[in-house]
């Protein structure tokens, strides 16, 4: 794809996933305002990844309840303020957190600064970077998924949110 593909299957997804891409959003700029999460924003995340899910939502918004509010505030606050770099221990900080996956931590990633990061998702891993490897949803395997993310993002100057929701949508639109 080159760049007005790719910002065209990004408007796509914004216009097919409305509610969704509006809170988004205001959870992104809320993340980037306070620079810390609470129990509350965790299941705000949950809420909206597993939106269509409601078993797998119910048992998760469960596990991050179970989290202390000054552990979440603590861990959230120390990833958010740790300078560029390190994206396998910004990842591993928020893991440590009860019903936080890679997947999710990807997630918080990607609303707190959507420039550098990507949702961690098995259908741009394919587009990407081709077969997946066994047990692919693992810190290390995220942070691959970045650089190819942020490689393919720098050569067409847009953020890695952009390409990640493009190459999504497309794959949504092209598998159905």
């Amino acid at each position: 794809m080159d760049k007005p593909e790719y910002l065209v299957w990004c408007r796509k997804y914004d216009k097919s996933y409305g509610w969704q891409a509006q809170r988004e959003r205001e959870l992104g700029a809320r993340f980037r305002k306070l620079k810390v999460l609470t129990v509350a924003d965790l299941a705000q995340v949950v809420e909206w990844k597993l939106k269509d899910e409601p078993q797998k939502k119910d048992r998760l918004l469960q596990a991050v309840a179970r989290n202390s509010e000054e552990k979440v505030n603590r861990v959230s606050s120390q990833v958010f303020n740790l300078p560029k770099g390190d994206d396998n221990y910004k990842v591993l900080c928020l893991t440590s957190l009860e019903g936080v996956s890679p997947i999710f931590a990807s997630v918080i990633l990607a609303f707190f600064d959507p420039r550098q990061y990507g949702i961690f998702d098995l259908s741009v891993w394919r587009a990407l970077l081709g077969n997946p490897p066994p047990n692919l949803y693992t810190p290390q395997n995220y942070v691959k998924l970045l650089a190819a993310l942020r490689k393919t993002a720098a050569k067409y100057n847009l953020d890695a949110r952009t390409i990640e929701k493009a190459l999504f949508k497309k794959n949504m639109d092209e598998s159905n």
